[in-house]
């Protein structure tokens, strides 16, 4: 019975560890500046799901009642266009979701879909608005990420309206492996399909330029597994255009 009782205690113990946001390994740069009694706060507030590849996480047009972050995995950004519907970009964890949104009009106006398996975190909005009232060092950090990705979001915007196919999609490849895999080698997470969405071009062009590129050496591609072989002119055509 006492090694039944040791047992109990030792599982509720880990349990509670693992909901304690203090040792959550993927906190944000903003979590780095929140006190004891903020950490408390999140803790008693916030629950973690799992999504596998192509689950919704935030649905277009739904009431926003939670901050979401995406601890593991990467997600893609689209919205519903007047036509179709577009990818915007892919975003990689740990980061938030939603933020314009959940602090705006409360409706949702974009989806964000998992095209790897995810994590991701749910917290109160009340008490996230809380926190940001009470911590000015937390705001700036949260602020300065809504600023980065909005300046990212007007590059991206100017990009793909005045390059080519082959500019556009020179920047999926280096946004790959730059900022999403940080690595030369990678799996693209998106389908033909989806990519050629990224990239506003149709499936048949991804696929030819994908071919050149790798008949010229730029890359070695293996089904959806590539390899950047020249990356500097990978790079020349991305600022070319």
């Amino acid at each position: 019975m006492i090694h039944v009782t040791l047992f109990i205690f030792a599982d509720e113990m880990i349990k509670e560890m693992e909901n304690d946001c203090r040792n959550c390994p993927f906190n944000s740069k903003a979590a780095t500046t929140l006190s004891d009694g903020n950490f408390d706060q999140l803790s008693a507030n916030h629950l973690v799901l799992g999504f596998k590849r192509g689950d919704s996480i935030i649905k277009q047009g739904m009431y926003s009642t939670n901050v979401v972050f995406l601890r593991t995995g990467l997600a893609k950004i689209h919205l519903q266009g007047p036509y179709h519907e577009q990818i915007v970009r892919v975003v990689k964890s740990p980061t938030y979701l939603g933020l314009p949104t959940t602090f705006g009009d409360k409706i949702n106006q974009y989806s964000v879909t998992a095209v790897t398996n995810a994590e991701v975190c749910f917290i109160d909005v009340k008490v996230f608005q809380s926190i940001l009232n009470g911590n000015r060092d937390f705001s700036n950090e949260i602020i300065l990420e809504l600023c980065k990705n909005e300046l990212e979001s007007f590059r991206r915007c100017a990009n793909r309206t005045q390059k080519l196919i082959r500019g556009n999609m020179a920047d999926a490849l280096l946004d790959f492996s730059d900022h999403i895999f940080q690595s030369d080698t990678f799996t693209i997470p998106l389908s033909q399909a989806e990519l050629a969405n990224l990239v506003d071009t149709s499936r048949e062009s991804v696929s030819r330029i994908l071919a050149e590129f790798d008949k010229d050496g730029i890359i070695k591609m293996t089904g959806k597994k590539i390899e950047i072989m020249n990356k500097k002119s990978l790079k020349l055509i991305s600022q070319n255009g």
